[in-house]
């Protein structure tokens, strides 16, 4: 009787022309209800050696109907498949869906022309970390105890951390300061990163970028602090008789200090670089002062040296027409893909800056 039913179920089995017939096969031979289910459940009324006989001949053909509709399963789903290669055709000439491309932000960009100017002087990149103590935003840097830069108004200081005061650098000065802690003169680095003040509107931000430069050796003067920004602002606007102007300032840190403009015009409302007649202020710079050289262990009386810095959105904004400072950092994809700039284009002095 089993080899009957055996032989009946591998026939309807290699019969199934599809799935679907393939698991009413199934279902009819090992469903709940089906075939050899059915004599499955009569094993209770036998003998116990009759039933042991009888189970292990149902498992038996149970296992090999089972294997018999995998196998044929296989061959189904295998021969679809086919049917579908056969079947299906792609369109070779169709254009592919477009590639989504990034952009190189604004400030990414500008930094990297920054430093490729100044590496054609001789300057390294030298970084140091945004969370700071009052000693190297501060004090080494000849800031006095109550200078308003130290209020609370606006520096972000961090909750009492014991004997040192810390703090978000409110400028990448530190980063001058560590490097003339740990490295003798000569010294030829700029300092590019964020820095951090309480303020926000159209022209600040909480977070901004700077770079600041340090030249510290034994025969620098101010003629070369003139003849190196002069160099740096014709490259990066690409002005070439670009006009620069010197005025006496004040920082703590320098000595004497200075701030520099540079020629334009605002005829019109709109904002032109060069040799027009009107000035515009960009950055500022100074002769190291010899209380800082002294507090970093650099003898005031032997070494002498320059400095300077500027805001790196502010020259973007100069350059790329950018009006308002706070759209850099709202992430607005249509903003950066009309500023952006293409990744494989590195800015080189020898390339160009920008293409």
């Amino acid at each position: 009787m089993l080899d009957a039913l055996k032989d009946e179920l591998l026939s309807q089995v290699n019969a199934a022309g599809d799935l679907a017939a393939l698991e009413e096969v199934r279902v009819t031979a090992l469903g709940k209800k089906g075939r050899i289910t059915g004599f499955m459940k009569e094993l209770g009324g036998l003998s116990p050696d009759e039933r042991r006989e009888r189970g292990q001949q149902l498992n038996a053909l149970k296992d090999e109907i089972a294997a018999a509709i995998d196998g044929r399963k296989a061959d189904l789903a295998r021969a679809h498949l086919e049917a579908r290669l056969q079947a299906e055709r792609i369109d070779v000439t169709l254009p592919v869906r477009p590639e989504t491309e990034g952009r190189i932000h604004p400030i990414s960009q500008t930094i990297d022309e920054m430093v490729a100017i100044f590496a054609e002087m001789g300057f390294s990149v030298a970084e140091g970390p945004d969370v700071e103590d009052d000693f190297h935003n501060f004090t080494a840097l000849n800031f006095p105890p109550g200078h308003p830069a130290r209020d609370m108004h606006d520096t972000f200081y961090l909750p009492d951390a014991g004997e040192k005061k810390m703090l978000l650098r409110t400028h990448t000065s530190p980063v001058q300061v560590r490097t003339m802690l740990n490295k003798k003169p000569p010294i030829r680095i700029i300092a590019p990163g964020r820095t951090y003040r309480s303020d926000y509107d159209m022209t600040h931000t909480p977070m901004f970028h700077q770079i600041e430069g340090l030249v510290i050796d034994e025969a620098t003067h101010m003629g070369h602090l003139k003849g190196c920004l002069i160099e740096f602002c014709r490259a990066f606007f690409d002005v070439d008789d670009l006009p620069l102007r010197f005025r006496p300032s004040f920082f703590p840190f320098t000595e004497p200090s200075a701030e520099v403009d540079i020629g334009c015009s605002r005829k019109g409302g709109e904002l032109k670089l060069g040799n027009y007649g009107d000035w515009l202020e960009i950055l500022g710079c100074g002769m190291v002062h010899p209380n800082v050289l002294e507090a970093c262990g650099i003898d005031s009386t032997r070494y002498q040296g320059f400095a300077f810095g500027m805001g790196i959105e502010r020259v973007a904004m100069l350059k790329y027409g950018i009006p308002d400072l706070r759209t850099f950092f709202e992430a607005d994809l249509r903003w950066l893909k009309h500023y952006g700039f293409v990744p494989l284009d590195v800015p080189s002095m020898a390339q160009g800056l920008t293409r």
